[in-house]
This record gives C-alpha cells, sequence and structure tokens, in this order.
C-alpha cells in the first residue's frame, strides 16, 4: 500500500529530490549554467514520467484520497513543465544581464512547479491549501527577486498582501465547507451534498468566499488589481513565469474543487462565473486598449482571456444536468494550455528586446522592428494573431471551441458579449503590429540581441500557434479525454 503511495506521487517526489540536488550541487560550483541546464533536465524527466502515466492509462490515488493521478493531473503537469522550461530557456541571458542567474531563482521557480502539480492533482481541501501556498510563496519571493529594483519590492508587496487576502477568502471558505459538509475530502463533500446533508446556509457562503479565492489566483475581475502592477514591475523573467505554468495549476484546483467537489451546488457558482467572465472581458479588453505601455496591456490581455476560460466553466451544467461538461470543461482546458503557449512566445520577445541596461516594455519600443529584425516581428506577427484569435491560429480555434460549448447550453448572450469583447481585443494586438511594420524605428533605437536557444523557442511557440490552430485535433481530443475520465464518462 505504501509502495503505491509512492508510485502516485513519483513526480512530486522526484522533482523535491531534484531541488535538494540542484541546491547543495550548486554550493560547491560558480559554474551557473549547471543549474540552468540541471533544472531543464529535470523538466524533461518529469516529462517522460507523466507522459508514460498517460500512456499506462494511470488513475490512483495515495494517501488516504488525498492526493490523485490521473489523466487530468498529468496532462496539466505536462502543460506546467513546458511553461516552466520556456521560461527557463528564454529568461536565462535577462538573468545574466542583471545578475539574477542565481541557484535561488531556479529552486524557488521549481518550488512553484511543485506547488502547481500538488495543486492539479489535489483531491482534498487541506492538499489544495498545501499546493497553492506552496506555489505563492516560491512566487512572491520571485517578484522581489531583483532586490535593488524599487519597482519589483513594490510588486512583491502588492502581491503578497492581495494574496495573504485571497488565501484567507480561500481558507475561510474551506473551513465553511468543512462546518457544512464534516469532510475536507472532495469525494465526500459531493456526496454528502448529493444526498442533501449538507447545511444549505453555510454550503452557499461556503462556495462564494471558495469562488473568490480561485478568481484572485486566475486574475480575473474584480479580483484582477494585482495584475498589471506585478506583471509590470517584476523582472521580466519572473514576468514570464507568473504569466504561464501558474494559470494551469489555478484551472486545475478550480476543476478540482468546483466540479469533483461542488457539482452539487453549480446552481450557486454557475451565475458567480458568468458575473466573473464578462466582467473580466470588459474590464480587461476596454483598459488594455488605452495601455502605452506592453506589459500591462499584456496583464490587461491576460485578464480578459481568463475570462474566456472562466465561460467554458461555466458552460458545464445546464439546467441541472452536465451532459455538456466534457465539451466545456476540455474547451477550457484546450484554450488554457493553447493560450500559456502564445502568451509565453509574446512576453519572450519582450525578453528578447530587453538587455543591460535597457528594458523593452512600451510599444513604442517596437517601432520599426520589421525594419531591423525581420523574423522577430514575422514571429510577434503570429502570436499576436493568436492572442487576437485571427485564423488560422490556435487563438481562433480555443476561442471556437469556447463559443461552441456556450452555445450548446443555450447561452447565447454569453457568446455574443465573448464575440465583441475579442473585437475589441483585436484592435490593441493589431495596433502592435502596426508599430512594428509600419513606423519608423527611433534613431537610438537598441540593438536587438538574443541567444540561439532564446530564438529556437521563440519559434516552436510561434511554429506551435500556427500548427496547432491548422490541426487542432490532437491536443482538443487529449483535452476531451481527460475530462471525460475526470467526469467517470
Amino acid at each position: 500500500m505504501m509502495m503505491n503511495n509512492f508510485i502516485a506521487i513519483a513526480p512530486e517526489l522526484f522533482l523535491f529530490v531534484w531541488i535538494c540536488f540542484l541546491l547543495i550541487t550548486d554550493l560547491f560550483t560558480r559554474d551557473r549554467s549547471f543549474i540552468h541546464f540541471g533544472s531543464l533536465v529535470g523538466l524533461l524527466a518529469l516529462t517522460g514520467l507523466s507522459v508514460g502515466f498517460i500512456s499506462a492509462g494511470t488513475n490512483m490515488t495515495a494517501f488516504g484520497g488525498s492526493f490523485t493521478n490521473d489523466y487530468l493531473a498529468n496532462l496539466l503537469k505536462i502543460g506546467a513543465y513546458v511553461a516552466t522550461f520556456i521560461t527557463l530557456v528564454m529568461g536565462r541571458r535577462y538573468l545574466e544581464d542583471r545578475g539574477l542567474a542565481k541557484g535561488d531563482y531556479y529552486a524557488l521557480a521549481l518550488c512553484a512547479l511543485l506547488g502547481q502539480m500538488i495543486m492539479v492533482s489535489a483531491s482534498n481541501l487541506l492538499t489544495v491549501y498545501l499546493g497553492l501556498e506552496l506555489m505563492s510563496l516560491a512566487l512572491y519571493a520571485l517578484v522581489a527577486f531583483h532586490r535593488d529594483d524599487q519597482r519589483a519590492t513594490e510588486s512583491a508587496m502588492k502581491y503578497f498582501v492581495l494574496g495573504a487576502l485571497a488565501s484567507g477568502f480561500l481558507l475561510y471558505g474551506i473551513s465553511m465547507l468543512y462546518g457544512a459538509t464534516a469532510s475536507f475530502d472532495l469525494a465526500t463533500i459531493a456526496k454528502v451534498i448529493s444526498t442533501g446533508k449538507a447545511n444549505t446556509t453555510v454550503l452557499i457562503f461556503a462556495t462564494v468566499f471558495i469562488v473568490a479565492g480561485l478568481a484572485f489566483k486566475f486574475g480575473v475581475a474584480p479580483f484582477h488589481m494585482w495584475v498589471p502592477d506585478v506583471y509590470q514591475g517584476s523582472p521580466t523573467a519572473v514576468t514570464l513565469l507568473l504569466a504561464g505554468a501558474p494559470k494551469i495549476a489555478a484551472l486545475g484546483i478550480t476543476l478540482r474543487v468546483l466540479v469533483e467537489g461542488l457539482q452539487g451546488v453549480a446552481v450557486d457558482w454557475q451565475p458567480m462565473l458568468w458575473f466573473v467572465a464578462v466582467f473580466s472581458l470588459v474590464i480587461g479588453n476596454l483598459t488594455a486598449v488605452m495601455q502605452t505601455n506592453l506589459k500591462r496591456m499584456l496583464a490587461y490581455s491576460t485578464i480578459s482571456h481568463m475570462g474566456f476560460v472562466v465561460l467554458g466553466l461555466s458552460a458545464g451544467v445546464v439546467n441541472g444536468n452536465n451532459l455538456n461538461a466534457a465539451d466545456a470543461y476540455s474547451a477550457s482546458v484546450f484554450y488554457m494550455l493553447t493560450y500559456v503557449v502564445t502568451t509565453l512566445g509574446t512576453f519572450g520577445l519582450v525578453l528578447v528586446l530587453a538587455h543591460k541596461g535597457f528594458e523593452a516594455e512600451t510599444i513604442g519600443d517596437l517601432k520599426g522592428l520589421f525594419n531591423r529584425r525581420p523574423a522577430l516581428a514575422w514571429l510577434m506577427l503570429v502570436l499576436m494573431f493568436s492572442l487576437a484569435g485571427v485564423p488560422p491560429t490556435v487563438g481562433f480555434f480555443a476561442k471556437l471551441a469556447v463559443l461552441q460549448a456556450l452555445i450548446s447550453a443555450g447561452l447565447i448572450w454569453l457568446a455574443v458579449i465573448g464575440v465583441l469583447a475579442s473585437l475589441v481585443g483585436a484592435f490593441y494586438y493589431l495596433r502592435v503590429v502596426k508599430a512594428m511594420f509600419f513606423d519608423e524605428p527611433a534613431a537610438d533605437a537598441p540593438p536587438v540581441l538574443a541567444g540561439q536557444g532564446t530564438l529556437a523557442v521563440l519559434g516552436v511557440t510561434a511554429a506551435a500557434s500556427l500548427v496547432l490552430g491548422l490541426i487542432p485535433g490532437p491536443l482538443l481530443n487529449l483535452s476531451k479525454a481527460a475530462m471525460t475520465a475526470f467526469l467517470g464518462g
């Protein structure tokens, strides 16, 4: 029995041991490239482990059902591994230029990943909170990693204070949920709710607090206040880290808590998701239009995209039945995975444009990029088109999948709002394209420097945005299979 527990947590156990190994080794070597490449090797090994679990059709629980190793968990973990891998590769030169390429950075990034892995596998509310806090504490430290930068310190403080508030919401909701159902186990909570034994009033209040806590981790309105400030103030390599894998983990715990544990009160949390999604689409897109700072624009863009993900989650239950659930939830998973790859490429280009003593943060810094580095301009164009939802990029098919789920659920009004919001969003993405291709570069525009590894990864993200747009079937089918297995279909 104990051996089964260790098999189920093999990826998490391996990563924990690997972090310890890298930290100890870092004490005895001055070669910072060792911990960089060691981290990448660890991520490749983790990917192999999770692919093996998926191929074997693994569906295991561990430690009294508090941890689950299933198809959905492994699919989301692979997404988190890829996002972290891309982040570490593209951020290396940026960190070296600023003297931040230290073992601590890589250890904290991998600790955040460990928290994300626990989050997507959690089937007990205490395990959910354990993973969430492990990820959050590591990210707080990373935001403040550039200690001599006043903006980074200020952003870290804002992130910490608001993050603590959101954790308080979530923890209070968990305590109320325990009071209503006498259990932390999600399967037991679902059973108590379905039999009508839960205290209804306490249950509704618990749901409100839990949704608020989850909404903060997504960065959706009206819990979005931290996103633009933290994205702008963080070192760009850390912004890249924040924009990727943590979003996948947030989707994972939302599916676990709301779908696995609180499906019986979907009639209560579904309207909350509608409000959050619509508010995010409106606030995110309208505010992004007014931004001249590229990182803030992409931050508000993130808020609107997370609104689209929440739209898919809100379409899973229709009139009390979940016949549309697999399609709706898989559309959200597909949207999230493809969005993360695309947005990492976009922030990666911001990293490429920055160099020692210069931060490429405004749209004006992209002016005339086509004349300076045509290849980079074309890559950015593909990524911008994908974020805007222009066919045949994957962003178009991700939006289409969510809109189809909404229409199937009879939520036509939400689909219309989603389409209108996308039209507004297209404006500020095309403004970036216009600056790159049609504006003249500034006379004092700095040279564009980039390592071969960074350029290769940038090319892969842009190519993925095109290939997954032309052939979306395989990833869509993986997402659908994961959700079907998750829902017990």
